[in-house]
């Protein structure tokens, strides 16, 4: 696996760098966010490990920057800020996994080789899925309603993608979260409902027909 390490702080930078080096991957490591920049866009990287803070351009910046330009590496977040308005702000920003310092790098290895598995389990993807005038395009990540191009943050695509999936099916708050974020929540966050709503607002809202519906007590479910 080829892993990009984005972190200025030089004894977890030689940590991280050596334990990852030690099984069996291929490490290359960047100080700041301009030099991570550069080196995504020239290089190929399996996964990103990304810390928040770092000089020029932060973390949150440079995931928002690589979606924006139809970047989809797999990014992992290293952040000191644990609340759970920090945490939607990471995901939201593009990121697909977030860990808080301090942690053991055994989790940190586990999810990364996680997020790799996943990515490679991309291509068993269905290719277009419709529901009513809602099309998402599994390969390309595009969606459309009513033939109108419609941008969703990689979040916002996953968790669309999965109700889609499972379109005319009840799926918990539960489900949702194992599936589309693959983290350990707490399960009384209200991270689900925050991009519900997100999603609502671009998928349903400026349309006559709702296709998002809420099962009190239940969870959610897409249909025409």
């Amino acid at each position: 696996m080829r892993l990009l390490i984005v972190e200025d702080e030089p004894n977890l930078l030689s940590i991280l760098r050596k334990g990852f080096a030690e099984n069996n991957n291929e490490v290359s490591v960047a100080l700041d966010g301009k030099t991570a920049l550069e080196m995504i866009h020239n290089y190929n990287f399996d996964v990103v490990v990304l810390d928040v803070m770092l000089p020029d351009i932060n973390g949150i910046e440079i995931c928002r920057r690589l979606r924006a330009s139809k970047n989809f590496v797999p990014i992992l977040l290293l952040t000191a800020l644990g609340t759970s308005e920090n945490i939607v702000t990471g995901l939201n920003s593009g990121a697909d996994d977030y860990l808080v310092k301090p942690f053991k790098f055994g989790e940190l290895d586990a999810r990364v080789n996680a997020l790799h598995r996943r990515a490679h389990q991309e291509t068993d993807k269905i290719d277009v899925i419709t529901i009513g005038d809602l099309e998402i395009n599994g390969r390309a990540k595009t969606v459309k309603r009513d033939g109108e191009p419609i941008i969703l943050t990689a979040k916002e695509f996953k968790l669309l993608y999965y109700l889609g999936k499972n379109a005319g099916r009840i799926v918990s708050r539960d489900q949702i979260l194992d599936n589309v974020w693959d983290i350990n929540f707490d399960m009384n966050t209200n991270v689900v409902d925050v991009y519900i709503t997100y999603l609502r607002k671009k998928i349903d809202k400026p349309f006559k027909t709702k296709l998002i519906h809420t099962m009190k007590g239940l969870g959610y479910v897409i249909k025409p």
